[in-house]
């Protein structure tokens, strides 16, 4: 049977588009008033606020969070090298935009390791470029003079002509102007994607891209760290091979290590690492996370201030943390342009990382967000406190755990840890003066516990998928052998690449039927499926298109044991031989047979069937060449008098064959040639034998 296919209003798209111009640009007050609230979800959420339900989980959520931001933040400002007022700049502007702009309940946006490391490589190949020492300790010099005059050193600023930037400017301030210029591009991309509704791009980041990336961009940030834990001066490498060169510093200048540095170290991981796994065993009877890393920083304090490490073992220390807000600032426009290229992966990985826990929040709490919104809050996030000499700032995973564990309901919890860093910033900071950078060094170390562990999980990856590990693996050795951007990219192009791989090699084969039943299986993955006689059955579980034609037609030909054109050539061969035999008059072939024996050669004995039924249920389209294809097989089957029947066809692809004329101009033999099930067409191929 033939069923009917509805008939579907054609739409005039042109005046479809200019209906949701027309709609999008008019303006009325309840349209302007919604517009400003879904810009704005405070505004919808904060009104129906139940106080007494919810105040004390985001109370207790935010002091948590702010706890463990304050040393996240001075100790994250080593991988994006700039000071650690930055760092908390930007944890503090972040919690306070993300909580007027965001839809998610639960996400903690702030200062990201994953995104400080992208940041501190722009940062240190710029000042590379502009002739500045990236060495940590450097002495002030001509390319990192201050801002004052000072006679003692006769260090003065100079007038730093850099990129179009002509001002007074030393090599913190050149720095964090590339860290701002480098943000502020970066959330005007977001932005940008979320007007034009991109978000889209973010799918063609796969799961194991992404944990390949930051599995890659942690042994980077590990790498980075190491010269802090020993206390040896090496310089910071750039460029690709950053890892490799690094290590091999390393290992020459292991000898100058600081033995101070390395006891320091040592004690610290040790304390940190054993109050993780106390905290990860016994979580379920703790109310809030153990504040470990606060502890050590306010313990390692006291001891190297009051201990004198900085002046007896010369252990590098973080230094003045000044306290207060320093002037707004515009960021400036000629680095924006150096840094454009390089603020698209960070825009991409900041918002890809922030909608992916804002889903896996919404999801575990029933309810909902909105991905583009969330571009914007992201950017904006971005773009305003880049004017307040903060950098950029993303979702984090682990914040995002502890806020969801510790009670919190709302995002009032990020304001309340937007107070907490306030604090800091205003009164506590020079307190932090004789803190030592390997102990920063060991607590960023021991956050990346996590990423690290996935090579734990790569076994059982593997059996799961072995094309998935592939790509994490991949996608892992170029992020942490070449540099962070380029492994995401290559990771992206490899797993894109596996899937053409996928459709252009996809699995084939014959079927054969389920004993007294209508269904069929494939013969080679099932026992006991029968044969169906005088009947090939062949199933293509791809789609069908330009790039896989030649694998589909050798597949078949395999699978059946017969190559029409092949076949049709040996034929003629063999007719021409039976006519030149016949000229001369002699009655036998040259086989030696007669000529009424030579009819019974016509149809070899390989042939061992009439039909050919086409399982097309796994091909979801068809292009041009696909649609040739299947004609073409049609025309050479029909030249051997084996019928080629088509069954299990979507709409899309029915079309596609109508269009391309595979039915004739008037369709008036599609009923024998598509069928809606397999089991139809080999009842037809019966009948019709």
């Amino acid at each position: 049977f033939l069923m009917e296919r509805k008939t579907h209003a054609k739409i005039n798209r042109k005046e479809v588009m200019l209906a949701k111009l027309r709609k999008s640009c008019s303006c009325t007050p309840k349209k302007l008033k919604n517009f400003v609230m879904d810009f704005f979800p405070v505004l919808r959420w904060l009104p129906k606020y139940h106080c007494k339900e919810y105040i004390w989980g985001d109370v207790m959520s935010g002091l948590v969070i702010g706890i463990i931001l304050v040393p996240q933040a001075i100790a994250y400002s080593l991988l994006a090298g700039l000071k650690p007022i930055y760092s908390l700049y930007t944890s503090f502007f972040a919690n306070i935009i993300y909580f007027l702009m965001g839809t998610s309940r639960h996400v903690s946006v702030g200062i990201f390791s994953l995104i400080s490391l992208m940041v501190g490589q722009v940062v240190d190949r710029e000042l590379l470029l502009a002739g500045f020492d990236l060495n940590d300790d450097a002495p002030p010099a001509l390319g990192d003079g201050s801002l004052q005059n000072d006679s003692q050193t006769n260090t003065t600023a100079f007038n730093l002509t850099i990129a179009g930037m002509n001002a007074e400017c030393g090599k913190e301030c050149y720095a964090i102007g590339i860290a701002t210029a480098l943000t502020f591009v970066a959330g005007v991309y977001q932005v940008l994607m979320g007007i034009f509704r991109l978000g889209f791009v973010s799918m063609y980041l796969s799961e194991s891209v992404l944990d390949g990336f930051a599995t890659g961009a942690s042994l980077t940030i590990l790498t980075a760290q190491v010269k802090y834990l020993i206390g040896i001066k090496i310089p910071r490498s750039q460029g690709h091979g950053m890892l490799v060169i690094t290590w091999i510093n390393i290992f020459r200048n292991i000898s100058q290590a600081n033995l101070c540095d390395v006891i320091t170290s040592a004690i610290c991981i040790v304390v940190l690492v054993t109050a993780k796994e106390l905290g990860d065993r016994y979580k379920h009877k703790l109310k809030f996370p153990l504040p470990t890393e606060l502890v050590v920083i306010v313990v390692a304090t006291l001891v190297s201030h009051y201990g004198k490490l900085n002046e007896v073992y010369a252990s590098s220390v973080s230094g003045a943390i000044p306290t207060g807000f320093i002037p707004p600032k515009v960021p400036h426009f000629n680095l924006m342009l150096r840094v454009a290229v390089d603020a698209l992966p960070l825009a991409i990985v900041s918002f890809v990382f922030t909608v992916s826990l804002s889903e896996m929040c919404a999801k575990k709490y029933a309810y909902t967000i909105r991905a583009n919104q969330e571009m914007f809050a992201v950017g904006f996030c971005n773009i305003i406190p880049s004017f307040f000499h903060s950098f950029a700032t993303s979702a984090a995973l682990a914040k995002t755990l502890v806020k969801t564990s510790t009670g919190c309901q709302t995002q009032v919890s990020g304001v309340i840890s937007a107070m907490v860093v306030l604090l800091v910033l205003l009164f506590l900071a020079p307190l932090f003066y004789s803190l030592q950078k390997c102990v920063l060094a060991c607590i960023i170390i021991v956050s990346l516990r996590g990423a690290l562990r996935k090579f734990r999980d790569v076994p059982a990856r593997y059996h799961v998928n072995k094309v998935d590990t592939l790509v994490w693996v991949v996608t892992m050795s170029a992020s942490a052998l070449i540099s962070t951007e380029i492994g995401l990219l290559v990771g992206i192009v490899f797993s894109m690449l596996c899937i053409i791989v996928r459709t252009q090699r996809p699995r084939t084969a014959l079927l054969g039927q389920i004993q007294n039943t209508s269904f069929y299986e494939d013969d080679l993955e099932y026992e006991n499926l029968s044969s169906v006689p005088k009947v090939k059955i062949f199933r293509f579980e791809a789609p069908l298109y330009y790039a896989n034609r030649n694998y589909f037609l050798k597949s078949l030909y395999r699978l059946t044991n017969l190559d029409p054109n092949l076949e049709a050539a040996r034929r003629k061969k063999y007719e021409k031989k039976e006519k030149q035999h016949l000229k001369k008059g002699d009655h036998t072939t040259a086989n030696g047979l007669g000529v009424g024996e030579t009819t019974l050669q016509l149809v070899p004995k390989q042939i061992d069937f009439q039909a050919l039924v086409v399982d097309c249920s796994s091909i979801s389209f068809l292009d041009t060449t696909g649609v040739n294809t299947l004609k073409e097989i049609l025309k050479d089957y029909k030249d051997l008098n084996i019928s080629v029947l088509l069954a299990c066809c979507n709409p899309s692809v029915i079309d596609s064959l109508k269009r391309g004329g595979y039915f004739g101009k008037d369709f008036g033999s599609i009923q024998e040639m598509l069928f809606y099930s397999i089991h139809n067409a080999v009842q037809f191929a019966k009948d019709q034998k």
